[in-house]
């Protein structure tokens, strides 16, 4: 198996990846930080569109340190979408998912709760394309 592996006892890791010098834990990394085992990604949705990365900061922050809050915006209007991403260690994650899923904020009652990984496949494009049109011609399995 390629990638780090404990080397030691002590928890200093040997790097197995044959990629001497690459740190394969920042390549792991959510959001431009370095990847650490010990935070829990949350996913914050339903959040009012004026919402701000600062406001989003001090919620969470009241509840344990935040390391990286991350909104997110339609890439071709460049529009909030609604919801966002926060990065904390794992106690304080907890306990901000317990305070603030369904707390309200700008009239909207927030969804809390811990970040899924992304699935593998269309990037947001939904269904499986295709389809088209009926109309005229030959359908391409006529053809066999």
């Amino acid at each position: 198996m390629r990638g780090r592996s404990p080397a030691n006892a002590s928890g200093l890791w040997q790097d197995t990846s044959g990629y001497p010098g690459v740190d394969l834990l920042a390549l792991r990394s959510g959001f431009g930080g370095v990847w650490r085992p010990d935070l829990k990604k949350l996913y914050v949705g339903n959040l009012p569109f004026n919402a701000t990365e600062d406001e989003i900061n001090r919620a969470f922050s009241q509840h344990g340190t935040v390391h990286s809050v991350k909104l997110i915006n339609d890439r071709d209007t460049g529009r909030p979408r609604g919801f966002g991403f926060v990065e904390m260690d794992d106690a304080a994650a907890l306990n901000a998912i317990d305070a603030l899923n369904g707390a309200e904020m700008g009239g909207r009652a927030l969804r809390v709760n811990e970040a899924e990984d992304r699935r593998g496949g269309a990037g947001g494009a939904g269904g499986s394309g295709g389809g088209g049109g009926g109309g005229r011609g030959f359908r391409r399995n006529d053809r066999w």
